[in-house]
């Protein structure tokens, strides 16, 4: 009896790093899927990656939007076949420790043809539907050299002291 329990642990131990690297890769996929679906223009695959309740961060200081008032924002752009090429170059995922392995978040280093290289960041929820998004924030990787120069620029634009 005791032996098979010390062989059924093991093999649990020896599947929890193949579980743990499946669920990475289908967070992975996810942001995968968002990425391919705002290149192409597809407001109905793009918008059922994310959650009723989800939030996008913009790279304004304005843009701090729900799912509601982002697709309201986004859809006349991708009614027009006009979408957004984000392309990632690295990604760090992590699913939290806990006993739903429910939880992910996640940063990455995106291409972007106007912006050059950006970031996003977020959190995701895995759903009897997949993993969705909770809230995905993109921001600019502002080096520090040039950081007051670009404090000073948004001083300037918004009157801010």
């Amino acid at each position: 009896m005791k032996a098979a329990l010390t062989a059924c642990a093991l093999l649990v131990l020896a599947a929890a790093p193949a579980a743990a690297e499946d669920e990475t890769a289908a967070v992975a996929a996810a942001l995968d899927a968002l990425h391919a679906a705002a290149a192409a223009a597809d407001g109905p695959t793009y918008f059922e990656l994310f959650t009723p309740d989800a939030r996008f961060i913009g790279t304004d200081a304005t843009e701090r939007w729900s799912l509601a008032e982002f697709q309201a924002y986004a859809e006349p752009y991708f009614a027009r076949g006009q979408g957004w090429t984000y392309a990632p170059l690295a990604r760090t995922i992590t699913i939290a420790p806990i006993d739903c392995r429910c939880i992910a978040w996640f940063d990455e280093t995106l291409d972007n043809a106007s912006y050059g290289q950006t970031r996003g960041s977020g959190v995701l929820r895995r759903t009897e539907a997949g993993w969705r998004i909770e809230q995905y924030v993109l921001s600019f990787a502002v080096p520090n050299e040039a950081a007051r120069a670009v404090v000073a620029a948004i001083r300037d634009e918004t009157g801010a002291p």
